[in-house]
């Protein structure tokens, strides 16, 4: 299902198949969480695979509406792959709504505060009744920091629900390809012992979780090295929500293959657009005359239609077309930015790139 093509150090170059089609990796994975990438017409984006949210679309609308459709590429009318999370990084942006039992977690709608239970098991079945193509099993993402103690505990639940999913979904036969998620906080002794046990276990691909939670970046760096290290070489490894541009860069260099973050539509609502010469922030008056497109590189159909003074004016008199236009730009850019990433790996240019880019990343942000 996997394959690396090719390496430049431990950057790798790959292809992931999946039942509905091949994923060039390395990937960035727009997010979709309530099957919408938020203001934005996926039709107008041109890539592989977007990730959806198994705890929001449980809760609306609802797993037998989607069901009912069969499943959840036809009920948004998507036809490349689809990651569903599992809802565990809902443990930890949604805390005071979520208890942690040993059989599952209890939480509360966002909606109408009603009460609900899932299981390892009820979350394998929400996500094979959704059709997705890659699926994540239950886990527990805690905050940083948190006493050893506590993460440990995290870490062991974690690994005991990996097992009761992974047991549950090998008897449904699936096409689906299930992803390990491996905890442990900044505890390295721990994320060794996770990545040690879910080895042992038949899952097709790995997922690292329980990073950009607060911890430094130093810190980030030096786990993600330690947990990609450990990892089968021949698996699939993905970075869950790690997404700003200089960071991607880092993690693709150590061996990272696919990752997902809300920072390209979330940042483009706040009329921060991302270009291949930093960060602009499309409310500054200097841009007020700006023939020039956010990108004068990118083929999107924002590059291609409109220029910095018209978002500017758009964003100037609250019309919601600013954020749409500056979204679907961004999630653009990181599309264009995974693909010099991976053809600067096969053509054997990474460190001049990765080079290039960073120095005109940073020189505009700083």
């Amino acid at each position: 299902m996997f394959e690396v093509i090719k390496k430049f150090h431990s950057a790798r170059a790959g292809v992931l198949k999946t039942p509905h089609g091949e994923i060039p990796t390395p990937v960035f994975m727009p997010v979709g969480t309530q099957g919408t990438l938020k203001g934005v017409p996926h039709f107008l984006v041109d890539c592989p695979v977007i990730l959806s949210n198994t705890y929001y679309l449980y809760l609306k609308p609802g797993i037998e509406i989607i069901k009912k459709f069969g499943g959840l590429h036809r009920f948004i009318n998507w036809e490349n792959s689809i990651l569903t999370d599992s809802g565990g990084f809902q443990i930890f942006s949604l805390s005071s709504l979520f208890k942690i039992h040993d059989g599952g977690v209890e939480f509360k709608s966002i909606y109408d505060g009603s009460t609900h239970f899932l299981t390892p098991k009820d979350v394998i079945d929400i996500e094979f009744a959704l059709g997705s193509d890659i699926i994540m099993p239950l886990d527990i993402c805690l905050p940083w920091p948190q006493p050893k103690a506590v993460q440990k505990n995290a870490t062991i639940q974690t690994i005991k629900w990996a097992e009761e999913s992974i047991r549950h979904f090998k008897e449904k036969n699936s096409k689906q390809k299930l992803f390990a998620i491996i905890q442990g906080g900044t505890e390295q002794d721990l994320r060794k012992f996770c990545i040690e046990s879910l080895r042992k276990l038949p899952f097709d691909g790995f997922a690292i979780g329980g990073l950009a939670v607060g911890e430094p970046l130093s810190i980030r760096l030096e786990i993600l090295k330690t947990c990609l290290d450990e990892i089968d070489e021949n698996a699939p490894r993905y970075v869950m929500g790690m997404g700003p541009p200089d960071e991607l860069w880092e993690a693709v260099e150590l061996g990272a293959d696919m990752f997902d973050c809300v920072m390209p539509t979330r940042n483009g609502r706040n009329a921060q657009a991302f270009t291949f010469t930093g960060k602009l922030n499309l409310r500054n008056s200097k841009f007020k005359q700006d023939e020039k497109p956010l990108d004068e590189n990118c083929p999107c159909p924002c590059c291609q239609r409109y220029s910095r003074a018209y978002i500017h004016h758009l964003f100037n008199v609250g019309e919601m077309l600013a954020q749409i236009l500056t979204s679907l730009h961004n999630i653009n850019f990181m599309l264009s930015l995974m693909n010099l990433m991976r053809s600067s790996i096969l053509n054997g240019t990474f460190q001049e790139e990765k080079k290039k880019f960073l120095e005109r990343w940073r020189q505009n942000d700083s």
